[in-house]
């Protein structure tokens, strides 16, 4: 049987991304096997026990092989970017010893990485093996990735230092500070791995992007056009998705019903960093009397929800979003309008591409020392839910919606990219 290799980078939410396309090919083309890698680290980034017997136990079709754990120190790393990389480094001996265990037996026919596992490629091309990338953020996030060898060549200032827009084909200009947080510093570790990446998109067999067209044509059009890798052939892109996965004073002050899950600020010790986070204690985090005052219009939920199911419920009217790729899809696909409030990774550049290109958005704006007052969340939800604004944003937001759910049907364009992508293999 014909076997396509998934390997995701650490960390439950990118074992669940990588699952959920190896679902949607097994869906769709059945004749194919699905082995996913799994690298589970010694300290923490998630339970995925439960996760994988589940889906060990309800697709036969995905099994999971495990490889060995890298013992690391993550205290001596800067960042959680700069451990995830190296853990996939040393891990390559072991990639090639699963090559060696799964061809036995399978013909593997692709292998899918993520965006951390770029140093591996050299083990599949050992075994003659296409490597495709599987990107989960979106079409506009990769046309910049795909830019960013340019962009670097033609200047030797850091992002963080230059203080004006950033141009990039098929995106609109994007201010400096808003760029992806590991790419600001260019004399980073971060930096370095990060371009090393975007250097090695062009050298894989595709692209597997988790949007679809119609969200991103701009981006689309300019990737496929080759406008982003000028000095070199850019492999083509496969758009197979949408893959499914003081705000207390604003928001009292606004009066609208609301949903808000509240979880525990992060720890600044560094070595307290991979652990759980306590459950939050909401009579120190929330204004006196907020739960009491609100509790005949609000629920404030500790650590988790059901977002998905939120979000499609018929009662939402908005979401305030931290801008992560899969929230915005999950908006996209059930139709709410949003207020983009980023607060790390790629997610200013997602709120600048969200309100700016896409119109999905309204903007949470920052004051100075980057705090985000109590009146600017009124502010922004009054619009969203009873103001000029709020209407247009949900016009848009309806009309996405249903082009999502055309991409996803039967001829449609992202179902037609995956048959695409399939037949290359």
């Amino acid at each position: 049987m014909a076997t396509i290799v998934l390997y995701p980078s650490p960390g439950m939410g990118h074992l669940i991304s990588m699952v959920e396309l190896g679902k949607l090919i097994t869906k769709h083309h059945p004749s194919f096997s699905i082995i996913v890698l799994t690298l589970i680290p010694s300290f923490n980034t998630g339970t995925t026990a439960a996760y994988v017997r589940h889906v060990s136990a309800t697709f036969p079709a995905i099994t999971f092989h495990h490889l060995p754990d890298i013992p690391l120190d993550p205290l001596l790393f800067p960042s959680m970017e700069a451990i995830i990389f190296e853990l996939i480094r040393r891990s390559n001996p072991n990639v090639d010893r699963a090559f060696q265990t799964i061809s036995s037996s399978s013909n593997i026919t692709a292998f899918v990485i993520d965006f951390f596992c770029t140093t591996v490629m050299p083990v599949a091309d050992n075994y003659n093996v296409p490597v495709y990338y599987f990107f989960t953020s979106g079409a506009c996030c990769l046309a910049h990735f795909l830019y960013l060898p340019t962009i670097h060549k033609t200047t030797t200032k850091s992002f963080k230092d230059m203080n004006t827009l950033v141009h990039t084909p098929g995106l609109p200009p994007i201010h400096s500070s808003d760029m992806v947080v590991p790419l600001l510093d260019r004399t980073s570790t971060d930096y370095s791995d990060f371009l090393e990446v975007c250097e090695h998109f062009p050298k894989s067999a595709g692209i597997i992007v988790n949007t679809f067209e119609s969200l991103e044509p701009k981006a689309i059009r300019a990737i496929t056009e080759g406008v982003c890798v000028p000095d070199r052939p850019t492999p083509p892109i496969y758009c197979v998705g949408p893959l499914l996965k003081e705000i207390a004073k604003g928001l009292e002050m606004s009066g609208v019903r609301f949903l808000w899950v509240v979880r525990s600020p992060p720890s600044n010790k560094k070595e307290d960093r991979f652990l759980p986070p306590p459950e939050p204690d909401l009579d120190v985090l929330l204004p006196e009397g907020f739960l009491e005052r609100t509790k005949d219009r609000g629920l404030v939920v500790k650590k988790w929800a059901p977002q998905v199911a939120v979000l499609n419920h018929k009662s939402v009217g908005g979401f305030v979003t931290h801008c992560g790729w899969n929230s915005i899809l999950e908006a996209v696909c059930a139709g709410v309008p949003m207020v983009a409030w980023p607060l790390y990774a790629e997610q200013k550049f997602n709120k600048a591409v969200l309100t700016t290109d896409m119109k999905l958005a309204l903007p949470m704006t920052e004051s100075e020392g980057g705090m985000v007052t109590a009146m600017e969340v009124e502010k922004r939800v009054r619009q969203l839910m009873e103001g000029d604004e709020g209407k247009v944003v949900r016009e848009v937001a309806m009309a996405r919606k249903e082009e999502a759910e055309m991409a996803l049907s039967d001829g449609g364009s992202s179902h037609a990219a995956l048959s695409k992508l399939v037949a290359s293999w």
